[in-house]
């Protein structure tokens, strides 16, 4: 059952891939984008890494693609309207399909071949949120500590030069 599962993640992340990059619409490129960013996460989530699939759900596909979609949808207004109008659900629906037929081709033919790889026992704990935690927090803690600080100072920073060019026009208006 996880090969079915892999190969159709990883058939769905190639045709997603593969439409963002000849696709002619910002718009449409940025959603394969980011179909493409979920697939990687089933595939971690196979992998038995679900920190990855997590972090991988929340930061990219999540808050960067929703940055890159605005201003995409701000810089082409004409695009977001024609976006819904070329969909189809019949060419959604025959994606799918032929990627499940693929997926069994390439599971026959792996099964044949016995070219299907084995997971080692010791990968089940690898990934998990606790194992991360736990070298995060033993090995690389003054490395996390002093990328918290350089991140809060890059803040109070920003924060610092928007204050001062806040007052700076307030003093010119006046």
């Amino acid at each position: 059952m996880e090969i079915y599962l892999f190969v159709l993640l990883a058939v769905i992340a190639i045709a997603s891939a593969l439409g963002m990059v000849l696709n002619r619409s910002t718009v449409n490129s940025a959603l394969m984008l980011v179909i493409n960013l979920v697939t990687l996460s089933g595939i971690y989530l196979l992998l038995n890494a679900q920190f990855l699939a997590l972090i991988q759900i929340l930061v990219y596909a999540g808050a960067i693609m929703v940055l890159f979609l605005f201003v995409i949808m701000l810089l082409n207004v004409d695009d977001e309207k024609s976006l819904f109008s070329k969909f189809r659900l019949k060419y959604f629906l025959s994606f799918l399909l032929g990627s499940v037929i693929f997926a069994q081709i390439l599971y026959s033919i792996g099964g044949v071949t016995d070219m299907l790889p084995q997971i080692s026992s010791d990968m089940l704990q690898i990934g998990t949120v606790e194992a991360v935690g736990d070298v995060l927090y033993t090995e690389y803690l003054f490395t996390f500590e002093m990328t918290a600080i350089l991140l809060t100072a890059a803040v109070v920073g920003a924060l610092m030069i928007a204050q001062y060019q806040v007052k700076k026009d307030e003093d010119s208006d006046v």
